[in-house]
């Protein structure tokens, strides 16, 4: 009897170290697997960093400067806001500075219908002058045009001088009233003082309904003109050699577009997405 007793004890404390070997092992393998899990994440998160390196380089061009407007005004370090009544090409807007927003990550330059500084129609204007120029580079803006008859979206680079406005690259100009026609041009100051111009338009779809990429890579030989990533327009001749900046705004009737009318929308928008300058290293 005390054998078979002895023997039934053995047994469970047999059993009882066996189950505690197993509780172990599943305990280490289920924490095996939450590291694991953890370890997953870390790899996606460095996926997400090499995404984000990436975008800061596009075929060897590096990002050197950017505007995402991811705050809640425009950064003024960046940029500068017109507010005068523009007196060039017969014009009609007065530019002012309650015409620029910047609203859950897009830049809003707001053209209206109203009076101000003896004017019919306000609108905004902005430029990275004595703030951001550069010699050569890649520019990209992404942005959904206003349109209707007599607005003037621009997105163009003018010489970082004072008083001079020659050379000028016009990256993108929209007649309001030809949506669906995006105009890329040079202008310089010809050998005769008088001015020339170099221009090619492109005729896609509608760029008032959605947003598209505008862009332009400039180097000392050459200009080349993109419009959502293709190839529109190409120039080797009389290239600037001098450090431009930036110029976005919408300008409101004038001797080009022609004033609005009553089909005109009001408020027009446009709206930008981002603004980015990339350069090559040797740059």
């Amino acid at each position: 009897m005390k054998k078979f007793l002895f023997g039934i004890i053995v047994i469970a404390v047999i059993l009882f170290v066996m189950y505690l070997v197993m509780f172990k092992n599943q305990h280490e393998t289920e924490k095996g697997f939450s590291l694991l899990t953890e370890d997953t994440n870390m790899e996606n998160i460095n996926s997400t960093l090499l995404e984000e390196q990436a975008n800061k380089t596009q075929d060897g061009w590096y990002l050197v400067w950017e505007d995402n407007f991811d705050g809640k005004r425009l950064d003024l370090k960046k940029w500068n806001i017109e507010e005068w009544a523009a007196v060039k090409n017969n014009e009609l807007q007065y530019y002012g500075s309650k015409n620029v927003d910047v609203e859950k990550g897009y830049l809003k330059i707001i053209s209206k219908k109203e009076n101000k500084g003896g004017r019919k129609y306000t609108s905004g204007a902005i430029h990275s002058k004595d703030k951001f120029s550069f010699l050569y580079g890649k520019v990209e803006m992404r942005a959904k045009l206003p349109g209707g008859q007599g607005i003037f979206p621009a997105f163009w680079m003018m010489t970082n001088k004072d008083h001079i406005w020659l050379p000028e690259i016009d990256i993108m100009e929209m007649l309001g009233q030809k949506p669906d026609e995006i105009w890329m041009v040079m202008h310089r100051l010809g050998e005769d003082k008088k001015l020339k111009s170099v221009s090619s338009v492109y005729k896609g779809i509608d760029y008032t309904k959605d947003f598209h990429v505008f862009g332009i890579e400039w180097t000392p030989n050459n200009i080349t003109w993109f419009i959502d990533g293709i190839e529109r327009f190409k120039i080797d001749q009389f290239i600037p050699q001098e450090e431009m900046y930036l110029y976005l705004n919408t300008a409101v009737g004038g001797n080009w577009p022609g004033s609005p009318d009553h089909t005109t929308p009001f408020p027009a928008i446009f709206q930008v997405d981002y603004v980015r300058v990339y350069q090559k290293t040797e740059e």
